[in-house]
């Protein structure tokens, strides 16, 4: 049995994955706002946008994750599952929360040209919180209806969620995300619930006020299939038998994301189709499974590079982004696509925009780091004024 790493080893993957899509996603952003003539219309190009199809993914899996640790720690607290989903589900509302309030900020920044429509768009933000309000209410159902007695509590307080209970939990999350991606192509095109306001119906397929779904939107079909599989995976990152073979673990999660891949790829290329409309980029569940199978593939190779490679050498850019990365994702909008952008918008050639995406890079690095070390600077302030005033006293 090989031993389980330290709980910072644990949690470091977490936010090394948070910090790959924070910089995955400004290379995205400031190639996308700064390129023009030529440049945007290159192979660098194409290839930069063709990253930026992982940032969204990778967040909403790491919230998903992230949530079903949470869930264990006010789980093995003895909470009630009412006072758990309620802690969750605030959480989740909150994070909706700052998706609205950052709407109505890129609003005022943008006053004047602008368009109303704009403070309803359905972000990534929006995503992220409803998706974790959904996870709250189906883990308030699994706990509830299948919540074992008190003498299996005990002994899974000990080892973690276990037994029947952990499987309804890891195949009830499982099902809900396969769930979604198969109903997405259908509530795009055929099912579309156009009967509702567009901006409820947004929330649904993305659809703003354009008339169709848009691509580019993050609605619950199929965004919250990610969120839904990740907490799968972290419920199962909990189990006592990941706990105590956790490389092997790992391991398993890598080898199952190629099969997804490989999967992926067989379904596709089968003759019968299932829909009446089907594209692949977008909302087929063949694409679901494909960057699926990538995800686990990164979780993979995260976990090794924080267990053995170089992620934990000391300082790591990318696990201090992570640690911040609501914060800098709100901040770099602003110097990338707002009116304070720090470059002329569709001027810049490759080295312009690569020099301008290092500007921001370094930057968000240096605000996360503020960010999380803040407080510990407050409290040695503090003791520091403390002892220099008893100091002074005597």
């Amino acid at each position: 049995m090989v031993p389980s790493p330290a709980p910072k080893t644990r949690l470091a993957y977490i936010d090394w994955i948070r910090g790959l899509a924070c910089l995955l996603m400004f290379q995205t952003h400031c190639y996308d706002s700064w390129l023009g003539g030529s440049a945007r219309q290159s192979r660098f190009f194409m290839y930069s946008q063709l990253g930026g199809t992982f940032p969204a993914p990778l967040f909403l899996f790491v919230a998903g994750i992230s949530f079903a640790l949470v869930t264990e720690r006010l789980r093995q607290k003895n909470l009630p599952p009412g006072q758990i989903a309620r802690t969750t589900i605030r959480r989740g509302a909150e994070i909706l929360g700052f998706g609205l309030l950052f709407r109505v900020q890129e609003f005022v920044i943008s006053w004047g040209w602008a368009p109303k429509s704009d403070l309803l768009r359905v972000d990534i933000l929006n995503a992220i919180g409803v998706s974790m309000m959904l996870m709250g209410f189906m883990c308030w159902m699994v706990n509830v209806w299948t919540r074992p007695g008190p003498a299996v509590d005990a002994g899974e307080t000990r080892q973690g969620l276990g037994g029947y209970h952990l499987a309804n939990l890891i195949v009830t999350a499982s099902g809900t995300a396969l769930l979604i991606s198969l109903l997405t192509p259908l509530l795009w095109t055929t099912w579309r619930p156009d009967w509702l306001s567009w901006p409820l119906e947004s929330y649904v397929n993305g659809v703003h006020n354009l008339g169709k779904p848009q691509a580019w939107l993050f609605p619950i079909f199929p965004w919250s299939a990610f969120a839904f599989a990740g907490l799968a995976v972290g419920f199962f990152l909990q189990s006592a038998w990941m706990r105590a073979r956790e490389v092997k673990g790992f391991a398993a999660l890598g080898i199952f994301g190629v099969g997804l891949v490989l999967f992926s790829r067989w379904l596709d290329r089968l003759p019968v189709k299932v829909y009446p409309a089907y594209d692949y980029w977008h909302t087929s569940p063949e694409f679901f499974l494909i960057r699926l199978g990538m995800l686990m593939l990164i979780l993979c190779g995260t976990y090794a590079w924080c267990r053995w490679g170089a992620g934990q050498w000391g300082f790591s850019p990318l696990i201090q982004l992570g640690q911040a990365s609501l914060l800098v994702y709100w901040v770099h909008i602003e110097f990338v696509y707002g009116r304070v952008s720090i470059l002329p918008k569709h001027a810049q050639g490759i080295a312009g925009a690569t020099g301008g995406l290092a500007v921001i890079a370094g930057a968000m690095l240096v605000l996360a780091y503020i960010r999380t070390h803040a407080n510990g600077w407050r409290q040695r302030l503090r003791k520091s004024t403390a002892v220099t005033a008893q100091a002074g006293v005597a």
